[in-house]
């Protein structure tokens, strides 16, 4: 059905790879790249089948993006790299005529803030050149984006409070460790919080509000409202919403080594110079951190990933809850990888297979939510991710 270029090499572009490797009749030729091509090459081989070529590039920097897309003539560009590249792979795909998928909106490096402006700022220059931008189609954002879409297409007359509530019950067996790049994951979880109320966004301190919530087979864990890009889009595309929150969970350990880390400056994104070269000390602790990939043979327990939405049907007040709960063994027993890189990879793929079918194809630059989410929620319970809806309980909702 069609060429794809995936640039990216960590837990989520080996699920994606995965993924894609195994329709064929969907994904006819495979290109891998990254910035180290030993890593794509070891991908590569664990899937056998001659299905993923494999490539060098170095994202940040276009014309590499531009020799590479225009040799292998992809249609469709998977970015599951850094967010800080979305930017300059979204200018080689219109420097070169293909369109564009990623799971995370773009954020500078010089700065912890991610907001969508900077990749919305693209929707006239993708529109002009018949190109599709699908972004955020990973889990969350990604997944709860749809998931949201469907019931304000199939169970609310209108959806007026929404919390998204993230929970990892996993244990990977680390006194600390990150479940995605610890650059990223460490600069998103230690921001101010953010939510919107009443047509205007709250901010708090980090970690501020926080409560115990129950996830579907998992039981209670203290949930903490975190920002996320999701809500930003969300609230634009859904504007009957009156309140959106996002919840993720965190241990106690967790949090305690978070404040160390913090507090001895480790956190810092600025670089400070030792010994003569300049470095900045996030990267260098993401250098001494396990990664991501390399936790999923000892991880135990899942994930419990949804949506907890109240409105209006039929003139009545109603509640709904949708989710997913991912096992961290039955991800790592297929693909490699803990469930965190699988729920998020999971998704690119579908989302990538939808537009080379038709489905989700549009000139423009589109979040998930603006699409038809009939296909893709159909698509999560055949590659891996089914969901379940509970209707009319108790949400936990303030």
């Amino acid at each position: 059905m069609g060429k794809v270029l995936i640039i990216g090499a960590g837990g989520v572009g080996t699920v994606v790879a995965h993924k894609m490797a195994g329709l064929p009749e969907v994904f006819t030729e495979i290109l891998l790249a990254s910035r180290t091509k030993s890593k794509c090459d070891t991908i590569a081989a664990r899937i056998g089948g001659n299905r993923i070529q494999t490539a060098q590039v170095d994202a940040d920097h276009v014309p590499e993006l531009v020799n590479l897309i225009g040799s292998f003539k992809p249609d469709l560009v998977v970015n599951v790299a850094l967010p800080y590249q979305d930017l300059t792979i979204m200018d080689a795909c219109l420097e070169t005529g293909v369109s564009y998928l990623d799971t995370a909106n773009y954020e500078p490096k010089d700065e912890a803030k991610f907001e969508y402006k900077w990749q919305w700022d693209y929707q006239q220059r993708f529109k002009d050149a018949g190109l599709t931008a699908i972004l955020g189609c990973g889990f969350d954002p990604g997944v709860t984006s749809v998931f949201t879409a469907w019931a304000a297409k199939y169970v609310f007359d209108e959806i007026q409070y929404l919390d998204i509530v993230d929970c990892n019950a996993g244990d990977h067996g680390k006194p600390f460790a990150t479940n995605f790049n610890p650059e990223i994951n460490i600069r998103e979880v230690t921001q101010k919080g953010k939510y919107w109320e009443n047509g205007q966004w709250i901010i708090t301190e980090p970690h501020e509000i926080h409560k115990p919530l129950t996830y579907p087979h998992i039981g209670e864990r203290e949930s903490y409202v975190i920002y996320h890009e999701e809500l930003e889009s969300l609230v634009k595309n859904f504007p009957t919403l009156k309140k959106a929150r996002f919840w993720m969970t965190f241990g106690q350990e967790y949090l305690t080594h978070l404040r160390v880390i913090q507090n001895i400056g480790m956190a810092g994104i600025k670089p400070i110079l030792y010994e003569g070269h300049e470095i900045v000390p996030i990267q260098f602790l993401k250098a001494v951190l396990p990664a991501p990939e390399e936790l999923g043979s000892n991880y135990k327990g899942e994930t419990s990933i949804g949506c907890r939405i109240k409105g209006i049907r039929d003139r009545k007040k109603k509640t709904y809850y949708i989710y997913n709960n991912c096992s961290h063994e039955a991800a790592y027993a297929e693909t490699g990888m803990q469930a965190v890189s699988y729920t998020t990879g999971v998704p690119a793929m579908i989302g990538a297979m939808l537009f080379l079918n038709g489905e989700w194809k549009s000139p423009g630059v589109f979040n998930v939510e603006e699409f038809n989410p009939d296909p893709f929620m159909e698509q999560l319970n055949l590659h891996g991710l089914p969901w379940w809806e509970l209707h009319d309980v108790l949400l936990e909702m303030d």
